[in-house]
């Protein structure tokens, strides 16, 4: 099933359930006001929201349990959780920490390969799928970073990869968002990113990882992630491919010293591969790219009014979570 978040209700939206086409949907009040609140009762809510799923795509109902069937309207669309307890982004897609590494003459430590690199997140507040992304000074080096991204119910501490595996109940995109430019001096501090990870943007659905099919092994998606910058093809390197940690692992690395709430986002990094034919996630690989070619970066970070789309398609051609679409916009227009 496809669920997704109304911009209405309050700052956790209202939960909708979402056909398969992304074309029509469903208020489910007497199930769960919200994502949030459904994922925290998982176990009761999932099999009451399936069988509204299976009704809202088998039929051209207009009402179901009472609630008007409607046409969605992407723009009234929120993130699929407007906020979330917590969000822990890994980079688990070592090709991209290996270049980057590399352009500046440096080696990947043993442990990256062994070990997954993982930092907390913003998670207080996400953009909609459709709204501009506001960023205060165009000078701050403008980047997304297109990943994948689970969602987990109640995560006891200490589970192993193969427990963490039963909690991953939701999948969908992020544009994660970087300011590269204030990057290098917040790290060389040694505390951790703050102002260069500003709000990133979640997909207009979250699906459960049955919906994906065969794409859905192993813990990886196995599709390309597409990405466009004002129209123009930027890359789809394919998500289930040079993936050094699964999301079992992550989830798991995760939970090694404490509980995860239900509604907890655990990002797979950068999506990257070894073969750089299949384009790019982010400017900073791209960049790094010229550099290893070049001798220097050629193409520039975003600007104020560049727009980025990410999508992952099936093999059909349908759109499985629909596309983040977002403009480039000062803090205040």
């Amino acid at each position: 099933m496809k669920l997704g978040s109304l911009k209405e209700g309050g700052r956790d939206g209202t939960l909708i359930v979402v056909s398969r086409d992304l074309a029509r949907a469903v208020r489910v009040p007497d199930i769960a006001p919200t994502l949030q609140r459904a994922l925290e009762n998982w176990s009761t809510a999932a099999p009451r929201l399936n069988q509204v799923s299976e009704v809202l795509n088998g039929s051209a109902a207009d009402t179901i349990n009472g609630e008007p069937v409607f046409a969605v309207d992407l723009q009234a669309l929120a993130s699929p959780l407007p906020r979330a307890y917590e969000f822990v982004d890994g980079s688990a897609y070592l090709p991209h920490v290996e270049r980057v590494r590399r352009a500046r003459g440096a080696t990947v430590p043993e442990s990256f390969y062994t070990d997954p690199l993982m930092y907390q997140a913003v998670s207080a507040g996400f953009y909609g799928p459709r709204d501009p992304v506001r960023v205060p000074d165009e000078s701050y080096g403008i980047d997304l970073e297109a990943e994948i991204v689970v969602v987990t119910d109640d995560v006891p501490m200490a589970v192993d990869a193969a427990q963490a595996a039963d909690h991953i109940q939701l999948v969908g995109l992020v544009n994660d968002v970087s300011l590269r430019g204030l990057i290098p001096p917040e790290l060389a501090k040694g505390f951790g990113f703050l102002q260069s990870k500003p709000r990133s943007a979640l997909s207009p659905v979250f699906v459960t990882p049955d919906e994906l099919g065969d794409a859905w092994r192993d813990s990886k998606l196995h599709r390309p992630l597409v990405t466009h910058i004002n129209g123009q093809w930027f890359g789809a390197p394919e998500a289930g491919v040079d993936m050094q940690f699964n999301f079992a692992q992550l989830v798991a690395h995760a939970a090694k010293t404490r509980p995860l709430s239900a509604g907890t986002i655990v990002g797979s990094g950068t999506v990257a591969n070894e073969d750089t034919s299949l384009g790019a996630s982010c400017f900073a690989e791209k960049r790094t790219v010229e550099t290893l070619e070049t001798g220097a970066p050629i193409t520039p970070f975003m600007k104020y009014g560049d727009v980025v789309r990410i999508e992952m398609l099936d093999a059909d051609g349908a759109s499985i979570f629909g596309a983040i679409e977002q403009q480039i916009r000062p803090a205040k227009d």
